[in-house]
């Protein structure tokens, strides 16, 4: 990872890996794709590498996390879609020339054609989000938790119980700030 930058929080589900991209939503966010070129980064660490990326890209980029992360978290609180939200995820999707491809281990994947750029990455999250929104995975979208982060999540534990985005980073730094709430409440004890 180059220096300066914060890690990437890449999870299971692509849609939401990508919303991920800005992290701490309610707190100080965290923004980790803020250049062209980090966007590259997390597309390559996603499977999705392509050759270059423009400021102008990086902006369709950022319109479509927004826009699923809207969506997604209307859904999870079952409200209505936002409008603007459905557009652009819609205009990114049919935008793209991926093919979805299947696997010897019979796991569904994305294949770019060669020649493959922003635009059809960007079409590949996309459908990715439209997959959980509408119900067609099985699985259920929550938000986390943390009340500083309230990131969409895409639960797929047999519970549908998920709390947290990460439990590594949101869920331990929740169970820390209680586990120190409660012994700052309790009377000290007297030898």
């Amino acid at each position: 990872m180059p220096a300066g930058f914060p890690e990437f929080r890449l999870g299971s589900i692509l849609a939401t890996s990508f919303t991920g991209t800005l992290s701490e939503r309610r707190g100080n966010p965290v923004e980790r794709i803020p250049t062209p070129q980090r966007l590259l980064d997390w597309l390559a660490v996603s499977g999705l590498a392509v050759d270059s990326c423009t400021h102008a890209q990086l902006d369709l980029a950022v319109e479509l996390r927004e826009s699923i992360h809207a969506a997604a978290t209307a859904a999870a609180l079952d409200e209505p879609l936002p409008e603007p939200a459905v557009r652009v995820i819609n205009e990114r999707s049919t935008d793209g020339r991926a093919s979805a491809i299947l696997t010897a281990e019979g796991a569904r994947r994305w294949q770019l054609r060669s020649g493959s750029g922003i635009v059809d990455t960007l079409g590949v999250i996309a459908s990715d989000a439209i997959s959980i929104i509408s119900g067609e995975r099985d699985g259920r979208l929550a938000l986390c938790a943390s009340p500083t982060c309230q990131a969409a999540v895409f639960d797929t534990s047999r519970s549908r119980t998920r709390r947290w985005c990460e439990m590594n980073t949101c869920g331990n730094r929740e169970k820390k700030a209680r586990f120190n709430a409660a012994h700052r409440k309790q009377p000290a004890s007297s030898d």
